[in-house]
């Protein structure tokens, strides 16, 4: 566990002496990065004692805490859940490092089956947001409290609205 640097990088954003006691949501992300070291290992009587355990541990913190991130999804180290409960991850999606989720937020498809988004790094994603569909979120963007995104979204946006919609973008200093 502690060699696992996704693992220390997530640690790191809680800012916190002891998460596992202050913070429901550090728990859905433990297991979350176990799953991970799970598949990652070679076949055999490890890998299935352990994902024998795993399957019941994903299922209680998916239905204690209300966070559901499926191993299947490639979720960046970096990964800090505020104020958890209603918090579901596809297992397609791919979220970049350093992002913030807050409670009630979807990463998804529109349809079985169908694509999940590609997150950057340090995306922040207001409460209830919903970002759904095979659509790309630029680095640095910030989805607003309950927008609905559906659409590419460019790095330093921020967007609002049901259907989001784009209110202001980064500015490079090289173009001022």
């Amino acid at each position: 566990m502690s060699r696992d640097p996704d693992w220390l990088a997530d640690l790191e954003r809680y800012h916190l002496r002891r998460p596992f006691l202050k913070e429901q949501s550090i728990w859905a992300i433990w297991v979350y990065r176990w799953g991970r070291r799970i598949e990652a290992k070679p076949p055999g009587l490890a890998r299935k004692l352990q994902n024998a355990l795993y399957w019941p541990l994903f299922r209680l913190t998916e239905t204690a805490f209300g966070i559901s991130l499926p191993r299947g999804a490639r979720i960046g180290p970096g990964l800090r859940i505020w104020h958890f409960g209603n918090i579901f991850v596809n297992e397609q999606a791919v979220i970049g490092a350093g992002c913030t989720l807050r409670q009630g937020v979807t990463i998804g498809n529109r349809h079985a089956g169908g694509p999940s988004p590609v997150i950057g790094d340090d995306v922040e994603f207001g409460a209830y947001a919903q970002v759904l569909g095979g659509i790309r979120l630029g680095d640095g963007c910030k989805i607003g409290a309950m927008s609905v995104v559906l659409h590419d979204v460019p790095a330093g946006a921020t967007v609002v609205g049901a259907p989001a919609r784009v209110v202001s973008t980064a500015v490079k200093i090289d173009e001022v």
